[in-house]
């Protein structure tokens, strides 16, 4: 990002990213002024094709402006909402995010850009009298910020009448610009799952195709969804759809475990029957080997070898029969384990048959360590029509939670079980950024107790307004929800009360197994109008990006200085972080190492930097930042003068960031 773009407070603006890219790959394809050349550009594509007139192509009215939606910077920021947070020391990451989600996707991009490894959507299915979100909003007007829920409760989303000559483009036009976001999101390994009926699911195939490719598209999985069936012209329709999206044609997705042992499973020992499976990353070309936390040394004992073949593992070394096996594979490409330290040891013990992890000697002399599993898998089925997906078992959950009455068809718990376990292992991230109820996080957090694992979620749901139009409204809003994002929160803060309640009961024997109950939580933040007064500066087209940048310089020190001394310090943090590439469950810690500022170490599961949000910048801290210089540092611009500026550039180079 230039500068200047960085001073104004935005999050990545994708089309100059693009331009880039590909001036760096082709510069020929440019002007001596940095502009494309159009012309150029054609002379490397088949003239016949450039010829040909008739081609397929899907379009739409307003296509073009929903790209140049997707791929505008937004301004706004995330604001933590403490009192509607629940558990928030043990969130570790779970968020619930109240705001449009075109611009908090935005907002997410530079944080958790391919980092997120599961998607769910369940967008509106544009039936008559259902709504469309508008994205047709100018971010100098006040009204924008009315309309996204700052400056009011909530908002009403615009209804999409199936009289209106853009019934198709108005949905297109909303899905299209948030599916290019949610690519960048995900991981190169990642999946999305959206789900969708008849009205769109032709319509929708065909965008999927163009945004994701078509080879990466999976399936369509049928799903059985009611029972009894909605009338549809002389068929009674009992079914909606998934669709299946790769980002890329190599993703494998993870099979599923049978509720029953089956024939495969070939090794025994004195509990029963096991395979086994290796415990290093399953697809290293994907590896997630710059978590500290799946990256470690394990040893086997060459000496002590059964029958089979296996040996005991541990993370010590004890004699000269140990042998050190490090998480790469026979190639030597780097890799990470599938399981962090804690749950290597809380599954492995060499003392007792009992251990889950065995260490064996491979064909190529390597060694391989392995993990024991008693359950096969099996691959998931293209029709899903058990009664556990149906629409009525979400209403049903709903409803042991006291909440079914506020909430119209909720998506079964189970049916996004499923996808999650199809997509994610130990610490990935879920997002799903049509929330509704927040089937999602219910999700996400029983397949944690079960599986004994640590996924992560976010969702996003606008604070869309319920009326008294229909029952449920009216009860909702006479229970005091004003918001489908209360309900969304209010559910989850449930579901965290009723899992607290259950691991009470079971203190006792948790206790005489010295297992620590499971706790969770998730914060809840809000989009908000970013925290820095400068995002209202307009750039002058008519002037050049230096001279720009010293009038946006006089406008932060005419207008921004006093308002920094008197805003929340946290939401600061969180705003500067997080569009400076830093996922917001970043931790922060008072660095010791600097005598005159006040300086704080950041790290989050991918980066670290240390930020200084003082006036100035005293010379002892410019000394005390040598034995730092292959971190990051973050300040503020109108702390530095232009020798300590100058300093700090010769020292860090493009590690400093001064905004």
């Amino acid at each position: 990002m230039s500068e200047l773009d960085i001073k104004l407070m935005q999050t990545p603006d994708l089309n100059k990213e693009r331009l880039e890219k590909l001036k760096s790959l082709f510069p020929d394809l440019f002007t001596v002024e940095g502009k494309l050349n159009p012309d150029e550009l054609k002379k490397i594509i088949d003239p016949d094709l450039a010829k040909e007139t008739e081609r397929f192509e899907f379009k739409w009215f307003g296509k073009s402006e929903a790209k140049r939606t997707a791929f505008t910077p937004s301004k706004a920021t995330l604001v933590y909402d403490e009192e509607r947070s629940v558990n928030p020391e043990y969130a570790d990451g779970n968020m619930i995010i109240e705001g449009e989600n075109l611009e908090t996707l935005k907002c997410l991009l530079a944080g958790y850009r391919e980092r997120v490894k599961c998607i769910y959507i369940d967008p509106p299915y544009n039936k008559d009298k259902d709504f469309v979100y508008s994205d047709t909003w100018d971010d100098t007007k006040e009204n924008y910020w009315e309309h996204i829920g700052v400056s009011k409760d909530g908002v009403i989303i615009d209804t999409n009448s199936d009289t209106s000559g853009r019934f198709h483009s108005n949905w297109l036009d909303m899905i299209y610009s948030r599916l290019i976001l949610a690519r960048q999101l995900l991981q190169d390994d990642g999946v999305i799952f959206i789900s969708i009926d008849d009205n769109e699911i032709t319509h929708l195939k065909k965008l999927c195709d163009e945004v994701f490719g078509e080879d990466n598209f999976l399936t369509k999985i049928i799903v059985r969804a009611n029972s009894r069936g909605q009338t549809y012209k002389q068929i009674a329709k009992t079914h909606e759809y998934i669709l299946v999206y790769t980002k890329t044609p190599e993703t494998e997705l993870l099979e599923l475990e049978k509720n029953r042992d089956s024939d495969d499973l070939n090794l025994e020992d004195d509990i029963g029957k096991f395979n086994i499976r290796e415990l290093r990353n399953r697809n290293p070309k994907f590896g997630r080997h710059n978590r500290p936390n799946l990256y470690y040394s394990i040893i086997c004992n060459s000496k002590d070898i059964d029958k089979e073949g296996f040996s005991p593992v541990s993370l010590l070394k004890s004699d000269k029969f140990t042998i050190e096996v490090l998480p790469f594979n026979s190639e030597g490409i780097e890799s990470c384990w599938r399981w962090g330290k804690e749950k290597f040891l809380k599954n492995n013990n060499i003392n007792t048959l009992k251990s889950n992890l065995i260490a064996k000697k491979k064909q190529d002399g390597n060694y391989g360590i392995y993990e024991k599993y008693r359950k096969t898998t099996y691959k998931p089925k293209s029709i899903w029509d058990d009664n556990k997906f149906l629409t009525e078992t979400g209403t049903i959950e709903l409803g042991d939670l006291k909440l079914s009455e506020f909430f119209d068809f909720p998506k079964p718990v189970n049916l996004i079980k499923q996808c999650i376990l199809m997509a994610t292992e130990e610490g990935d991230i879920v997002l799903d950024f049509f929330a509704g109820s927040g089937t999602t996080a219910q999700a996400t957090i029983e397949l944690n107790i079960e599986k004994d694992e640590a996924r992560n979620f976010i969702l996003i749901q606008i604070p869309e307004l319920i009326t008294e139009n229909t029952d449920t409204g009216k009860k909702a809003l006479a229970a005091g929800y004003k918001k489908i994002s209360d309900i969304t929160i209010e559910r989850n803060k449930r579901v965290i009360q009723r899992i607290e309640k259950e691991e009470a009961e079971k203190q006792p024997s948790l206790l005489d197994n010295d297992k620590k109950p499971f706790k969770t939580g998730f914060k809840v933040y809000k989009l908000a109008k970013s925290n820095f007064p400068r995002v209202d500066f307009a750039s002058d087209p008519a002037k050049t990006e230096e001279e720009n940048l010293a009038l946006l310089n006089q406008y932060i020190d005419e207008k921004e200085v006093m308002y920094l001394a008197m805003i929340d310090e946290k939401n600061i943090f969180d705003e500067v972080l997080l569009k400076n590439g830093f996922m917001l469950n970043y931790s922060k810690e008072k660095s010791d190492g600097f005598s005159k500022n006040k300086v704080f170490q950041i790290n989050d599961d991918f980066k670290e930097c240390l930020i200084c949000m003082d006036m100035s910048i005293a010379n002892e801290t410019l000394k005390e930042l040598e034995q730092y210089k292959d971190k990051i540092f973050i300040c503020l611009e109108r702390a530095l003068d232009t020798t300590m500026k100058w300093n700090l550039k010769h020292l860090l180079g493009e590690k400093l960031i001064a905004f």
